[in-house]
């Protein structure tokens, strides 16, 4: 009588451990399920900021961005090392003044490290900075404000993740103002005939 009220005993024991084994084991396998999800979604996360900055990095190369804000690239030779790191020669604009193309890595500086990315897009696509100022028509905002918004952020997220470039352009030049870069002049051709010739021809 006595050796089956102790395997009894042992029976209900066995049993409640087994029990606390299974709960214990529901519960890490929860935590992984968890961990796993999380891990999932971070990598998601991840895999969609990479595209969207891979189709950003597409459509600046495919907008020409860097032909007025890469210097070196209006006087034949691009400075690949200063990529988007501001121009050297500014575009006149006859009663405005002087523009050379800004500097659009994310320096805090001299680029658009202190931006946000909705500020970048506004000011790409209506032309207004977060300053209140108008960029000048060189700027083709207007062409701009017809990119899809999905495009539009791409582009603002490709800059964003460019390497800051400490490059503070000079300018921009008011109509009595003094350019100190190169300056990109559209002229008559009379105007154009009675310059210097190149070597004193």
């Amino acid at each position: 009588m006595e050796e089956q009220q102790d395997r009894a005993r042992m029976a209900r024991k066995l049993q409640s451990m087994g029990g606390w084994i299974l709960a214990s084991h529901s519960r890490m396998t929860g935590r992984f399920l968890c961990a796993s999800f999380a891990a999932t979604v971070s990598l998601a996360e991840a895999s969609a900021a990479q595209t969207e900055i891979e189709r950003g990095k597409y459509l600046v190369q495919l907008g020409g961005c860097s032909d007025c804000h890469t210097p070196g690239t209006f006087l034949g030779h691009p400075d690949a090392a200063r990529f988007l790191g501001g121009s050297d020669v500014g575009f006149a604009i006859p009663g405005l003044g002087v523009f050379p193309g800004r500097n659009l890595t994310p320096d805090k500086e001299t680029g658009l490290g202190n931006w946000t990315v909705e500020q970048i897009v506004h000011a790409m696509t209506t032309g207004q900075r977060p300053d209140g100022r108008q960029l000048a028509p060189v700027m083709p905002y207007q062409a701009f404000s017809n990119l899809e918004a999905s495009d539009a952020l791409a582009i603002a997220a490709y800059l964003k993740s460019l390497p800051p470039i400490k490059n503070a352009v000079p300018g921009p030049f008011g109509p009595n103002d003094k350019p100190t870069t190169f300056v990109f002049v559209v002229t008559p051709a009379e105007v154009y005939n009675a310059m210097p010739k190149p070597g004193g021809k």
